[in-house]
């Protein structure tokens, strides 16, 4: 919503570039201030470290009257950061260099920010999505974030997920939806997959990543997350890696195609190609999907969840 947030950022004394030119990212921060300024600090010096600036912050409006009283026991400060790039220009790029800034400054203050204990969280980080969410109920999501009742918050898409976490303990940053799936449903293979991920990381390399950026990304995913989570970190670098999305949702999750007589041979040829490169994440479940710019849903492969 490029309107709304130039005209909230202005008011706070600085301006936001054209859209497109600038990436916003909605961070849930630690509690405790002390640990709060430390991981602030931190990603201030990132941000520069690697080539952008800093325009500015926006404490995120909020409103915890109606929330339980266990999510008001672990609830976040929640601001957004806004950041451009002093050299970059193309808006693919520029996410893909937003991806490098939010893995390498999640990695670094959960291994050096005492105190932090997993709290500090990029709920999003874009130049084009921008993500509200929380332990709430679906009547809560709006009084919780005055935002969202806002009539300039305006979207070409929205993609909104209710759902009770089933094999994780409930958590503000595991809250659905993540920064490219909304998911409802289990991964059973998910112990194989993040395995066979962390195998594939020394062999990683790509043209849109330096190999000193490949190093900041490491490791892509987190066995700490639920199933949800990690499968969005594998959509994440797989879309930014150079391919569209469909493509990656095929990938990720196939059909089943080896005994299916009605799919034509071209596409059971590409479904054994993308299995001689990843395993499938399987289980059932129910996936909705966008990187901003396309939005999709697809079932699992025996379409066993509801949709």
């Amino acid at each position: 919503p490029h309107d709304f947030l130039k005209e909230e950022c202005a008011k706070l004394g600085f301006e936001l570039p054209p859209y497109g030119q600038y990436g916003v990212g909605s961070i849930f921060f630690p509690a405790e201030k002390s640990v709060r300024e430390e991981c602030r600090f931190i990603l201030n010096k990132h941000i520069g470290e690697l080539g952008f600036e800093l325009l500015g912050y926006r404490v995120v409006p909020t409103c915890n009257d109606h929330i339980g009283a266990t999510a008001k026991s672990l609830e976040p400060w929640t601001e957004q950061v806004f950041i451009r790039h002093k050299s970059i220009t193309d808006p693919a790029e520029l996410e893909r260099k937003i991806y490098v800034l939010k893995k390498y400054t999640t990695h670094f203050i959960g291994h050096n920010v005492e105190g932090n204990n997993g709290d500090f969280y990029f709920v999003s980080f874009s130049y084009k999505t921008l993500v509200y969410k929380g332990q709430l109920r679906t009547d809560q999501l709006e009084t919780y974030y005055p935002d969202l009742r806002d009539e300039r918050i305006i979207s070409a898409l929205a993609l909104v997920h209710s759902r009770f976490s089933t094999n994780t303990f409930p958590k503000w940053k595991l809250a659905q939806p993540f920064k490219y799936i909304a998911h409802n449903g289990e991964i059973n293979t998910v112990r194989g997959n993040l395995n066979w991920m962390s195998s594939k990381e020394a062999l990683m390399e790509s043209s849109f990543f330096s190999k000193e950026d490949i190093l900041r990304l490491l490791p892509i995913c987190d066995p700490a997350h639920s199933d949800s989570a990690n499968l969005d970190s594998m959509v994440e670098i797989l879309a930014l890696g150079g391919r569209p999305l469909a493509h990656v949702m095929m990938m990720v999750i196939p059909e089943a195609y080896e005994f299916n007589h009605l799919m034509p041979d071209y596409k059971k040829a590409f479904y054994e190609y993308q299995a001689s490169i990843m395993e499938p994440w399987d289980g059932p479940a129910s996936i909705c999907f966008t990187d901003g710019i396309t939005v999709g849903a697809t079932l699992d492969r025996n379409g066993l969840r509801p949709s």
